[in-house]
């Protein structure tokens, strides 16, 4: 695809500087553009990078502009990074139309059920099933292989991957992209112990899943066992997550690959839990808290903030006395120095 600096000054705004006739043909990285492409500068403290990338077009905040445009055109915003953003997105939308994607269409292999609701503009690739009385909104799409239970719901524009499980009864709202291989609904984690064996607790609740929210491939989100599971609107997981049962999620929180997070725990808005990290169950994390990566929580977090913890592995009454000794290490540091400090 090609097209030049104006055409995406007139899609996506901000302020051009320079001739708008300087031709796009890619979007790359400072390190990787060539006199073809269109890349970003995020901030001023990257401002160096300007004098040796070869990219023909910049995007730029402010601060940039006389840098910038002293080398060619350029386009300003305040935010430079959201920018780029959009414009993936818009680079995304002209390749499908420039590819000439066949219009929406249920493929002849595909199993829908008569009593399933599809909206206007649905796309249903090859081999999917749609189950009865299920409900699927206008310009959908559902990937080949892909379920649909009985009654389960998914919103207008959302889009589930090849091989993605959408469990009986659970809901998926407007806009959300559910990449391959991701399971919806499967039952939770919920067995009683009788007599050293374990009895099988049936999950009654489903998934309830708000607008804009986006699910990496192969996630797994447990159904709750009486109540739903939730996950509010904006939540962004990335590949590889295990969400128990009954856990909720608040809006916009963001999770890295590899994160686990434990029956009816509540995390609650704009949060981010790095890579690999795993919240216990029935804990509550706040608002704005924000969990390093690989660290486990052990226990309520209700202050916004940064949190880091990994602590090894032991015999647990070890543990418990090494960790009650931990969280006075501070104490007994200030207590030392006092004492190092009289003599």
């Amino acid at each position: 695809m090609t097209t030049t600096l104006a055409d995406i000054h007139a899609a996506l705004g901000g302020v051009l500087h320079g001739t708008g006739h300087t031709r796009v043909a890619r979007i790359a990285s400072l390190e990787s553009a060539g006199p073809d492409a269109l890349s970003f500068v995020a901030h001023v403290r990257h401002a160096a990078k300007l004098s040796v990338t070869a990219a023909g077009s910049l995007i730029v905040p402010p601060e940039l502009v006389v840098q910038a445009r002293a080398r060619g055109g350029c386009i300003e915003t305040l935010d430079p990074y959201l920018y780029f953003a959009r414009l993936t997105q818009w680079w995304r939308a002209r390749q499908e139309v420039e590819a000439g994607f066949p219009p929406p269409a249920v493929h002849p292999t595909a199993c829908v059920d008569s009593t399933a609701r599809l909206g206007v503009g649905v796309d249903v690739g090859p081999y999917a099933v749609i189950e009865a009385g299920a409900e699927v909104g206008d310009g959908a799409r559902i990937g080949a292989h892909a379920l649909v239970e009985r009654q389960a719901r998914m919103g207008t524009g959302t889009r589930l991957g090849p091989r993605v499980v959408l469990g009986r009864d659970c809901v998926v709202g407007q806009r959300c992209i559910v990449h391959p291989g991701v399971v919806i609904g499967a039952d939770g984690f919920g067995f009683a112990p009788h007599e050293g064996a374990w009895v099988k607790i049936e999950q009654l609740g489903a998934v309830r899943i708000g607008d804009d929210v986006e699910i990496g491939a192969n996630c797994c989100i447990d159904r709750g066992a009486l109540e739903d599971t939730v996950i509010e609107d904006g939540v962004k997981l990335d590949n590889l997550i295990q969400i128990g049962h009954n856990v909720h999620i608040g809006r916009h929180t963001a999770m890295a690959g590899c994160v686990g997070v434990a029956g009816s725990a509540r995390i609650g808005a704009h949060c981010t839990v790095g890579g690999g990290a795993v919240v216990l169950g029935h804990l509550t994390l706040a608002d704005h808290v924000h969990i390093s990566a690989a660290s486990v929580v052990m226990r309520s977090i209700l202050q916004p903030g940064q949190y880091s913890g990994v602590f090894p592995i032991d015999d647990n009454k070890n543990w418990e006395k090494n960790a009650a000794t931990l969280r006075q290490l501070h104490r007994l540091r200030e207590r030392i120095k006092a004492l190092e400090n009289r003599s």
